[in-house]
């Protein structure tokens, strides 16, 4: 007997349930595929480790280390371990960063190496952020020379940053079709009242004290005031006039000569038929012309030839040097530490991510650094602009606690130490500067914006009840009471007695001593020291050997220095550690995917008007944020 036919499945169901089916093997598959690919990840990841793991290749005698940095030059990296080594393993270079401390250290390691013979400069890729880090790089050229060591620098087009670290070679070559200019210190800003107030009517309120406070200027003028282009020469002069002189000195040139050649350009440039590079070596700021090959050429001839060096010689990058002095560290070391905490950038409230200065985070390291026994002393190095008042507090009451704690801390100013940047540094027990650093601003202003007038020109207004007079008075949106005015200058003014009065608290003055030095005015290092804003003049070794003698650390040697850095997360290791071996660079650089991760992942460029633009919208409940910022970077 036949069994009953099975009833037909009808078509539509038929299709939905073949289409499930489908998509069921389609989502097994790509779990198997993810699961299998994470599986391969993590073998590549443990073989690179392994590889790693088996010592750096020891370097030999006779060998030239190549220093060819590339990107901004920082004080502490501004974007995270993984998105670093995406942007290497890519080729994308827009990112590029090179830390000062890293090119300090492979130069004082170099001096004292006996398998390194000469240093070879190659600085046209590198984007310096100010004098003063250069200065501490020119003086450790200088120490490598002095010890013995043959430095030769090379460039393509060079830049008049770049030249200040050049002229500290034995010889400076330069590519026959190439050029270099000495053209001096300008600084130039955009102004922006008749574009917003005659154009989009948007009418801008600043609220300060201090004359000299002109970082919102631009919002409220249409040019510098006379008072803001007082205080800028004053100091740009300081730092353009220990340019030449430091240029001179190593060129054993006349810094009079120097500065007549610059005034003297268009005829001295006509004279050498427009030949910049021809130009250059008359002026005697380079040895010779040379393509790059010459200068590879003469190198090997003066060092090891190497066919299998890319070079032509016996070389070392900086990279590949510094994984070299990793490898010669103590696994375990049990010397007490100076620790050194990085607050680079604007200061913002909050947690910020590494690399930047927040009210918390950066409290967070000093606070890791008092609680830690083995720390001793704090190195903190300031470079930044100043930002937002309450964070820059919050930081200043960290460090009064590390020194309540038994600590000593000492400031060492990068760059640019102005203004909220002067506010966290003014309570440590010293505080050095480069003759060339940035610092001063003491002052606060508040800007707002009112938006009426532009409203009014598409026909929209604003209007409404409320309780009381000042209910809704700080809406931009509505004409600004002249009352609501009185109450943001009274917490302007405010702000300017704190500051005041902390500095003279901090620095031993009487206030009225302060504000004849502040009133928003910039400063230079050498400048801030004869008016006792700073206590010495040095870089950061000279802060560090301070505060380890302050700790009664002993000579160097018995202390270590150690970096308090926001720890990267073990995601953020692993991907790094892969991204970083040579197998993950091979996978990732035909990735169209990394890619797209990486661009979304790279920190956007914050130029200073968005730094107004963050603060004018996030202002944590309050109707008024006072600002301590200084628009006074070269």
């Amino acid at each position: 007997m036949n069994p009953p036919p099975l009833p037909r499945r009808n078509p539509i169901a038929a299709f939905f349930v073949g289409l499930w089916d489908v998509m069921n093997f389609t989502r097994r598959l790509i779990l198997n595929l993810l699961f299998f690919g994470l599986l391969f990840l993590i073998l590549i990841v443990f073989v690179a480790a392994v590889g790693r793991g088996s010592g750096v290749k020891p370097l030999t005698e006779r060998t030239t280390l190549v220093i060819a940095p590339e990107g901004r030059l920082v004080e502490q990296f501004t974007a995270d371990p993984v998105t670093r080594a995406l942007a290497k393993a890519l080729g994308d270079d827009s990112a590029d960063e090179v830390q000062l401390r890293d090119l300090l250290r492979a130069i004082e390691a170099a001096k004292e190496d006996k398998h390194i013979e000469r240093v070879l400069l190659q600085l046209d890729k590198l984007q310096p952020s100010g004098y003063a880090s250069l200065r501490e790089l020119s003086a450790a050229l200088a120490g490598l020379r002095a010890a013995g060591k043959q430095v030769v620098g090379f460039g393509e087009g060079i830049g008049q940053s770049q030249y200040l670290l050049l002229a500290q070679a034995d010889e400076i070559y330069l590519d026959p079709m190439g050029g270099m200019l000495l053209e001096g210190l300008g600084r130039y800003r955009q102004y922006y009242r008749q574009g917003l107030q005659e154009k989009l009517g948007v009418d801008v309120h600043l609220f300060r004290v201090g004359e000299y406070k002109s970082a919102a200027e631009p919002y409220i003028l249409d040019a510098a005031s006379p008072e803001s282009k007082e205080a800028d020469l004053y100091w740009m002069n300081d730092l353009w006039q220990r340019y030449l002189g430091d240029v001179a000195a190593a060129r054993k040139l006349d810094a009079a000569r120097l500065a007549a050649g610059i005034e003297d350009l268009p005829a001295g440039i006509a004279a050498a038929g427009g030949d910049l590079a021809r130009y250059a070596l008359e002026q005697k700021l380079v040895d010779g012309l040379m393509t790059r090959e010459q200068v590879m050429a003469l190198m090997a001839e003066r060092g090891v030839a190497d066919e299998d060096s890319d070079l032509g010689f016996r070389s070392i990058g900086l990279g590949g040097y510094l994984q070299q002095l990793d490898a010669r560290r103590l696994p375990i070391d049990k010397r007490p530490q100076v620790a050194v905490v990085v607050a680079e950038g604007e200061i913002t409230g909050g947690d910020q991510p590494a690399g930047r200065i927040g009210g918390e985070s950066t409290s967070a390291l000093l606070r890791q650094a008092r609680e830690d026994e083995h720390v001793k002393a704090v190195v903190l190095r300031v470079d930044s602009p100043g930002g937002e008042v309450f964070a820059s507090e919050q930081i200043r009451r960290e460090v009064e606690l590390l020194k309540e704690a038994g600590k000593p801390v000492v400031v060492s100013m990068g760059d640019l130490a102005a203004s909220g940047g002067y506010w966290i540094s003014m309570n440590a027990d010293r505080i050095y500067a480069d003759p060339s650093t940035i610092t001063g601003s003491i002052g606060i202003f508040g800007l707002i914006p009112n938006f009426t007038r532009t409203l009014d020109k598409i026909g929209v207004h604003t209007d409404g009840v409320g309780t009381t007079r000042f209910a809704g008075a700080f809406d931009v949106t509505r004409p600004l009471d002249p009352a609501v005015g009185q109450v943001i200058q009274a917490v302007i003014d405010k702000g300017y007695a704190d500051f005041t009065g902390k500095v003279a608290a901090a620095r031993g003055k009487p206030v009225e001593a302060v504000d004849e030095v502040a009133r928003g005015r910039v400063w230079s290092g050498a400048q801030a020291k004869e008016r006792g804003l700073v206590d010495a003049l040095g870089g950061l070794a000279d802060a560090v050997a301070d505060a380890a003698a302050r700790a009664k650390l002993g000579e160097k040697g018995k202390y270590r220095v150690h970096y308090i850095e926001k720890a990267a997360t073990p995601f953020a290791q692993f991907m790094s550690g892969f991204a970083g071996s040579r197998l993950g660079a091979a996978l990732l650089q035909d990735s169209g995917l990394a890619r797209a991760a990486l661009a979304r992942a790279m920190p956007e460029t914050e130029a200073q008007l968005r730094f107004v633009e963050r603060a004018l919208k996030d202002r944590d409940g309050a109707p008024v944020k006072s600002l301590a910022y200084c628009f006074c970077g070269l």
